[in-house]
């Protein structure tokens, strides 16, 4: 289904045809959503820029246009404003229409711009014999909610966590295992015993430095496929996977490809003599290096890309151009999307370059985002301690405190309902902490801010679908629909609403699903302004007003449920 915006832009199209503009020498601007309504609904600033480029009044060639719009039950009212612009006011009779159609829709109308189309995205990545710390998180909340988004838009998704299960860390850990494991305390906690073994390592190492060379000589025997080694690395990778799987489920995020470093680890030789063969790598002071030009990006003719070590080794990069290779031979993506902290910036333009160097043309997107910091202001991966803090353990202080606000407020539900509940608020919470703000910005996060039920927060927002949900159940067999619009709440709240499916896009495009989190307060917040201003079940209410109002807080249900769980926020009925 076409979005307003989208059906408006056609218009435009068609009336900058009949106006004698076929040829335009601007391209045809999208019409977006007013900013006020007093100026209609939405807006087409192609005109004024059509005008400017033609060196004529940009108003008179609106006029001009606005005259030429083919008429259309969506628009009820054309007008030129300011020096160039055209605004529309949409029908109310449509606007009721087309919230009733959607009722049914479990889709509710969302566009489908990607289908046919492939994605893989990279996100997430922890290392194994680690835990997943709060440094992961925002790589993985912020990767799912694309990967949710893209496949609502109708993309084929293909979502690969890109671990990181091969290198010299092994080698370390395998020395760490034979010298200092405590086998009693792995088999309590694998992940706990793996971290504080290696860590043990790199302090004797310090007093010991023969112990590197071990590392080395494990790691080398490793490669080679030495029989316990191979065992104890299989080992390290199965706890690793059984506790990142128990945080990914707790988050409901799941994965349609796990692999790792170790999965392109035979072919890295032969790759790297490949490039130096078709002469896109080059020799240098006994490494191997892909230069570029200052065409091939900003800052990259300073910033060949290693491929190979001196001592033969690979490195991430040449790991990562592996990994497109096999990403575009497997499942020839329109677009490939990585999610990684900022410090990566100049990484991913480098592997980018180089990947074209080889052929593959795709559409990169290096999706970055921002430090995440504790409001003391430290760092939240160290606690200003230098420890990591447990993405686990944030999860369950977040329940925790969720916990406590159920229980006072809710003490009626069953105890098996406010944990579910409680479960439900504190990882929402910490998720859209994160989701609502801008990814390229660091944030801040606190706890008395996150867990609040006023403001833009998750429990607010899910308190909003709650209560519709309470409404609709209260109202019992009355009937839903169809919606008319005769209040001002009521046509604020529907030409919300029918924006979904365009906020979804411009959150993909823009790889900013804070626009999306923006737009379901902004709904919850009309939600509210409409539940005080337009009575629903009072008694005096006519029938066909209830059950026009009733659609529209069924439509706000819908509409909040399924933008919640592109946020991957589960959306309750009741709290």
């Amino acid at each position: 289904m076409s979005t307003i915006a989208a059906s408006l832009t056609e218009l435009v199209r068609q009336a900058a045809i009949a106006a004698g503009h076929e040829d335009a020498p601007v391209p045809l601007e999208p019409v977006v959503a007013t900013n006020d309504p007093r100026f209609g609904d939405y807006q087409s600033n192609f005109a004024f820029r059509l005008g400017k480029a033609l060196r004529v009044n940009p108003r008179g060639v609106a006029t001009d246009m606005a005259n030429h719009i083919p008429a259309h039950p969506m628009v009820a009212k054309v007008e030129v404003a300011g020096p160039g612009f055209i605004n529309f006011h949409l029908a109310d009779a449509w606007l009721g229409d087309a919230i009733t159609e959607r009722l049914e829709d479990p889709r509710f109308g969302g566009p489908t711009p990607g289908q046919g189309k492939t994605v893989v995205i990279d996100y997430s990545s922890p290392n194994i014999a680690k835990r997943m710390h709060v440094g992961h998180m925002r790589s993985t909340i912020i990767g799912n909610a694309l990967d949710r988004m893209y496949r609502y838009l109708g993309w084929e998704v293909v979502a690969d966590n890109h671990i990181g299960d091969w290198g010299t860390q092994f080698g370390k850990l395998i020395v760490a295992w034979r010298n200092w494991r405590n086998d009693a305390a792995y088999k309590e906690d694998p992940i706990g015993e793996l971290q504080r073994i290696y860590k043990l390592f790199g302090a004797k190492s310090k007093e010991q430095p023969e112990l590197v060379d071990e590392a080395r000589a494990e790691t080398a025997k490793l490669q080679e496929g030495d029989p316990e080694n191979r065992r104890l690395w299989e080992e390290f990778v199965s706890v690793s996977m059984e506790e990142f799987n128990a945080v990914y489920d707790r988050l409901g995020v799941h994965f349609d490809v796990v692999l790792g470093e170790s999965h392109y680890r035979d072919e890295l030789p032969a790759l790297v003599d490949g490039l130096l063969e078709q002469g896109i790598a080059h020799p240098s002071e006994g490494a191997v290096v892909i230069p570029f030009d200052a065409s091939e990006g900003k800052g990259l003719s300073k910033a060949p890309l290693l491929i190979r070590k001196r001592d033969g080794a690979s490195l991430y990069g040449t790991t990562d151009l592996a990994t497109v290779r096999h990403r575009a031979n497997t499942w020839t993506p329109e677009r490939m999307v990585y999610v990684t902290d900022v410090r990566q910036q100049l990484h991913f333009r480098q592997v980018f370059a180089a990947a074209r160097k080889m052929g593959f043309e795709n559409d990169y997107r290096h999706v970055w985002f921002g430090m995440l910091r504790f409001a003391d202001g430290s760092i939240a991966a160290t606690r200003g301690t230098g420890q990591s803090v447990n993405l686990v353990d944030v999860l369950d202080e977040a329940v925790r405190r969720a916990r406590e606000v159920v229980d006072e407020r809710s003490a009626e539900l069953p105890e098996e309902e406010r944990a579910a509940i409680a479960e439900a608020v504190g990882v929402g919470a910490v998720k859209y902490a994160d989701l609502s703000q801008n990814p390229q910005s660091d944030i801040i996060f606190e706890w008395d801010k996150i867990l609040s039920l006023q403001g833009n927060t998750a429990p607010y927002l899910m308190y909003a679908n709650a209560r519709a949900c309470s409404i609709l159940r209260k109202a019992g067999d009355t009937p839903v629909g169809p919606i008319t619009i005769g209040h001002e709440a009521e046509r604020a709240l529907a030409v919300h609403l029918l924006r979904f499916g365009e906020l979804v896009e411009q959150a993909v495009h823009t790889a900013r699903p804070n626009l999306l989190a923006d737009y379901l307060y902004e709904a919850s917040s009309l939600f509210s302004r409409f539940y005080l201003d337009c009575p629903v079940l009072k008694s005096d209410v006519p029938a066909d007003v209830r059950s026009s109002r009733l659609g529209l807080v069924s439509a706000t249900a819908h509409v909040m449920a399924a933008g919640l769980g592109l946020l991957g926020i589960e959306a309750l009925e009741r709290m």
